[in-house]
């Protein structure tokens, strides 16, 4: 045996580029999809999950027997339950009630303890983030990831996703594209690709609902016209992580765009996607109609569509939200 993975977290990165191929032949780029759902956790949040406890190992903040506490819309969380059993850590995550189930679902698999809370706005002191902020203060031997404004999140995304994308495009790349969450994959990213070369665009996909493109536009965070039916994207503050990423331009993508280019996908490509993802796929579109032919555009692929079925791939329940499926 030349080659193996020693454990779970040596399985985070070295994800693949795929080819989207109708994407490509509309616009005449190359636009690639980094495949962040082959991550061993399913997403592109391993990477800051690992990341993130990694520095607090170093640090001597996490010891065996510890535990993470994590305010999370799910993937982080379920990349840090995964991290925590390989790493002998218990697992308390704070959710907020308006994501799918099935994430609720997983984590409880996993064994991490999950409290959903009711869905408030970041300013009020009962928010997610804010309530697994206090309760990791009251414990021994505990940390609070803290995604949001913890920066080993970027650190990540600098270390491993921004070098990979630079290895595989051939150092061709014209343009990196994303939606943010905490906007660690942005800032990480955009510092890796801008010290190769700065004339690379970095460009922040947002969703409907969300104060960054405001915030990259007019330098204002002010919310667009919402909500969303997206999940773990968009923010109405401008984080840590956020504030170190070196954005270019924004673009902005109603959900209607998303849905018809996530079952596109499904239907005629094979790929099983989630709400993330069609809003990056969207932004990559939008660049490269605006850059024109002969590009090569990056986005990433954030996790698939499993976590998505009672909402996203559900009939009813896209009706109820006055958005069509295709066809």
């Amino acid at each position: 045996m030349s080659e193996f993975k020693a454990g779970f977290v040596e399985s985070i990165g070295n994800t693949p580029l795929i080819r989207l191929n109708a994407a490509s032949a509309s616009t005449g780029c190359e636009i690639f999809g980094k495949a962040e759902f082959l991550n061993p956790g399913g997403s592109v949040k391993d990477r800051a999950a690992w990341w993130m406890i990694r520095e607090a190992e170093k640090k001597g903040e996490l010891r065996p027997g510890g535990t993470v506490v994590e305010g999370t819309a799910g993937n982080t969380g379920i990349g840090l339950a995964h991290i925590c059993n390989a790493r002998g850590y218990q697992c308390v995550i704070y959710m907020p009630d308006n994501q799918s189930r099935e994430k609720v679902d997983i984590l409880r698999t996993l064994g991490a303890e999950v409290r959903v809370v009711p869905t408030v706005p970041y300013k009020d002191d009962n928010n997610y983030q804010k309530q697994a902020g206090r309760y990791a203060a009251t414990l021994d031997h505990a940390i609070w990831a803290n995604q949001f404004d913890n920066t080993a999140n970027l650190l990540a995304h600098y270390q491993s996703t921004g070098p990979e994308i630079w290895r595989d495009t051939d150092q061709t790349i014209s343009a990196f594209v994303t939606s943010v969450g905490t906007g660690g994959t942005l800032a990480g990213v955009s510092q890796y690709l801008k010290e190769q070369n700065q004339d690379v665009q970095i460009v922040l996909a947002d969703c409907m609902g969300s104060a960054l493109y405001s915030y990259v536009s007019t330098g204002e965070a002010i919310m667009s016209e919402g909500p969303s039916i997206t999940e773990g994207i968009g923010n109405s503050r401008v984080t840590d992580n956020f504030a170190e990423a070196q954005v270019d331009w924004a673009v902005q993508v109603p959900d209607q765009a998303m849905v018809d280019v996530i079952y596109h996908l499904l239907r005629d490509e094979g790929w099983f996607l989630g709400s993330s993802s069609g809003i990056n796929v969207c932004g990559a579109i939008q660049v490269a109609n605006r850059l024109g032919p002969g590009h090569t555009i990056v986005t990433i692929l954030s996790d698939t569509g499993s976590k998505y079925q009672s909402r996203l791939f559900n009939r009813e329940w896209m009706a109820a939200q006055n958005l069509s499926i295709p066809s």
